[in-house]
């Protein structure tokens, strides 16, 4: 996969792209306007890259707000201050938490630094972008298929790992695009099965949509010192995609690596603004995790009726089996429905985001024709 065709290759499917491209752009002959468009055009529902479209919380747009007129200074202070924010949060020392880019930048720091020093052992369907990154750098990845449930399969992952002597094992929990998650209890064990050499490095990003956060989890191995990386997002639960910003929690030696990675030496004041108003707004988080519940939820009773089959999602989103995923996608564009199209050879699985509550019953609404057609 290259860069062009990530974030999930964006819809999979080249009709979709076309109709995404055409709902999202003026049309020819109309007068440009005088900024960029910043999401889905008027009247589009955008169902496609898991995105939290009820944020940023007030919270956070007052601190932007607040913080706009000192744009002309560099955030440093700013960081530092999150820094001791997330640090605080997960009972952790400064020095264990790196602010990133988003969480891939994290992700695709250790997966980069870690890849140098030996095999990198990953699932065969996950949100691989930081992978394929460190691949492209010249790291081995060893992808593991998934097994015949589309669950990801620990015992496979393990023996791979032991028999390469990998340097890092590679999860996203719950998984993208699956939705699946590797309960706490399960996931701890596993951990307990690598070797000395091995880090466990996980993308957290949906974990604040589980149905229980703390115990899916795996700070508390990064809190007892185990050889195990954490990364978060501030895109999901708090909505703030587009801003770009996350965190990784590990041990110290872990954190200088992914710090000595990063790309970017400096984050934008309205990111931190953002991200320090939202990370104790427990208002805004429990207003999106219902929203996002009861927009699954109606995913799921629609798919039921007209007897689909559904993977268990402890995320916001919904991986459906259809009869042709790509053509499903483009049927909903048509409509200007916007989902994600097919995932390489998982050209049955199509996955829809849980957008706005309305989007969403839009989705349902036409989803009886569009895979009958």
């Amino acid at each position: 996969m290259t860069i062009a065709l990530s974030r999930r290759s964006l819809l999979g499917a080249a009709s979709a792209g076309t109709a995404l491209a055409a709902w999202g752009s003026p049309s020819l002959g109309e007068a440009k306007p005088s900024l960029p468009q910043f999401g889905p055009a008027a009247g589009v529902a955008w169902l496609t890259f898991n995105e939290n479209p009820y944020g940023p919380s007030p919270r956070a747009l007052e601190a932007m707000a607040k913080t706009a007129s000192k744009g002309c200074y560099y955030a440093d202070d700013a960081a530092e201050r999150l820094n001791a924010m997330v640090a605080e949060r997960f009972g952790l020392a400064r020095e264990q938490v790196v602010i990133g880019n988003g969480s891939t930048e994290l992700l695709t720091a250790a997966a980069y630094g870690l890849g140098r020093k030996g095999p990198i052992v990953c699932p065969e369907l996950f949100y691989d972008q930081p992978v394929d990154y460190a691949e492209r750098q010249g790291a081995k990845v060893i992808r593991v298929p998934l097994r015949p449930d589309m669950a990801v399969d620990l015992d496979a992952m393990a023996a791979a790992a032991a028999s390469s002597n990998a340097a890092l094992v590679y999860l996203c929990n719950p998984n993208n695009p699956t939705g699946m998650l590797v309960d706490g209890p399960t996931l701890r064990s596993f951990v307990g099965r690598m070797g000395p050499n091995t880090t466990v490095l996980v993308d957290e990003a949906y974990s604040e949509l589980t149905d229980r956060p703390e115990e899916s989890s795996i700070v508390d191995l990064v809190k007892a010192g185990r050889n195990v990386i954490v990364c978060r997002t501030f895109s999901k639960i708090y909505g703030l995609a587009g801003l770009r910003i996350g965190y990784s929690l590990s041990g110290g030696g872990h954190a200088r690596m992914i710090q000595t990675n990063l790309m970017t030496l400096l984050l934008s004041s309205a990111s931190l603004a953002a991200a320090a108003a939202s990370l104790d707004d427990s208002s805004f988080s429990a207003f999106s995790r219902n929203r996002i519940f009861e927009a699954r939820q109606i995913i799921l009773d629609a798919t039921k009726r007209l007897g689909l089959q559904t993977l268990p999602t402890q995320a916001n989103f919904v991986f459906v089996k259809v009869p042709d995923a790509n053509a499903v996608a483009a049927r909903m564009a048509e409509q200007k429905i916007i989902i994600r199209g097919a995932y390489g050879k998982w050209t049955q699985w199509s996955r829809v985001s849980t957008g706005k509550i309305e989007d969403v019953r839009r989705y349902v609404a036409a989803l009886p024709a569009a895979v009958r057609a």
